[in-house]
């Protein structure tokens, strides 16, 4: 099943922890036309494709957004948001006893 164009635009800027404006920044584009195609469905041209892959810590998605396929081997991942959320994996010790 694949995911919508805009999707996996930002799953792709998420997973490189980006905002839309270092994004829009990084490749090259007005912050509006990044939202455009985020939020409001614009579609991407060849111009702004090449942008994107342009930029070597996109590179790695090609495969994936352009033909829903993954090829670790070669280098071609899927984005990875796994690492979104706690920095911290561990607890602090409490002062209550436990028993």
């Amino acid at each position: 099943m694949s995911i919508d164009t805009s999707e996996k635009l930002k799953l792709m800027r998420e997973s490189e922890r980006l905002n839309r404006k270092e994004f829009a920044d990084l490749i090259g584009v007005p912050y509006g036309t990044v939202t455009g195609y985020e939020t409001r469905g614009k579609e991407l041209g060849y111009n702004a494709i090449q942008k994107i892959f342009s930029q070597p810590r996109f590179r790695k998605y090609h495969s994936w957004f352009m033909f829903d396929e993954v090829s670790p081997e070669a280098g071609q991942i899927a984005p990875v948001l796994a690492h979104f959320g706690q920095d911290e994996t561990g607890s602090l010790a409490s002062d209550q006893k436990t028993g």
